[in-house]
């Protein structure tokens, strides 16, 4: 049975609530210096870049100290660096902490606001806010909300406590249930179950169902409507039994009531320029429901958010509605 390696705890600490970047030398390789091997390995990051970090001393090993260019490669070695944050649009929304004790935080995520660092969405996420916000450089995300997505997100104080609340969403011992707004369709019999297989490939923007055993179930109903915006709107609860990505879009899509300012489905539209924050998706997680893995306590926490078509549906589709909340 192999043993796995020991991690050291990094050396450096976070830089604007992000933590910083880890990089393990891998075990075989052709590299005499560790300068060699990340200058191969981040090639992405430019002409010189990983030359100006080794004479800045801002790479560094398990100890904290600057590790020189000319240092000997050793396989399983660990490296530490901060990677230079992109310029990025503040969302100009409130993050709302809807609870908190020692074990987690549970926050009401505006839309546009990504749930953890990646690609150009780094310091402008929720973790990264809430690291800088409540001071707990420990905090991670027990699961993640889609950037345009607004709603309720759970996240962990204690390292050692996070696998348990993971395990809770992988095992779908969590109940969560969304509010869309979309078309009303008077000829759409709900509530149903929707089944169907998705898929959606490394590099493609959106999803798909194809044929084949059934991935993503979706609890479909319709909460009310009215004679707002083209044929009608209509509020819609949404209960997903599992979590493929794009799962509700992709079922809504598929019964012919898109949710309202989806930019992926039916059609993908041209990317909106950056700082944008108008007609955001009409898709909320509006509840949580859980028992704690780690206290026992049974929790049930509900968004407060107010969907802004459903609010003022011209005020939104002209993208001036500035009502309750974040004006989502």
């Amino acid at each position: 049975m192999r043993r796995r390696t020991r991690i050291p705890p990094a050396p450096l600490p976070q830089h604007q609530g992000v933590d910083p970047v880890r990089v393990r030398l891998p075990a075989a390789g052709a590299w005499a210096t560790v300068r060699e091997h990340l200058v191969e390995r981040l090639s992405g990051a430019g002409d010189g870049v990983v030359d100006g970090m080794f004479d800045a001393g801002q790479i560094v090993g398990a100890d904290g100290r600057a590790v020189p260019a000319d240092a000997p490669y050793v396989p399983g070695m660990f490296v530490w660096f901060h990677r230079e944050l992109p310029a990025e649009v503040p969302v100009p929304f409130p993050l709302e902490v809807v609870y908190r004790d020692e074990h987690i935080v549970v926050v009401d995520k505006p839309h546009f606001l990504a749930t953890t660092p990646r690609g150009s969405h780094v310091a402008e996420t929720a973790l990264a806010r809430l690291r800088r916000e409540l001071g707990i450089p420990t905090l991670g995300a027990a699961h993640r909300l889609d950037r345009l997505t607004a709603g309720l997100v759970l996240f962990t104080v204690r390292p050692e406590e996070r696998g348990a609340y993971q395990t809770l969403f992988r095992d779908r011992r969590v109940r969560k249930e969304y509010e869309a707004v979309a078309p009303y369709a008077p000829g759409l019999a709900l509530p149903r179950t929707v089944r169907s297989r998705i898929v959606k490939e490394r590099g493609e923007l959106t999803a798909r169902e194809v044929a084949g055993e059934p991935n993503a179930v979706s609890r479909v109903e319709l909460v009310e409507h009215r004679p707002d915006g083209s044929g009608g709107l209509a509020r819609y609860r949404l209960v997903p039994g599992t979590g493929q990505t794009h799962q509700l879009r992709v079922h809504m899509t598929a019964l012919g009531v898109p949710i309202l300012g989806d930019p992926l489905y039916p059609e993908v539209t041209a990317p909106v320029p950056a700082g944008d924050f108008r007609r955001p998706l009409q898709l909320l997680a509006r509840a949580l429901e859980f028992t704690d893995p780690v206290t026992g306590v049974e929790h049930r926490f509900r968004s407060g958010r107010v969907l802004a078509s459903w609010a003022s549906y011209d005020r939104w589709a002209a993208g001036t509605y500035d009502g309750p909340s974040d004006g989502q």
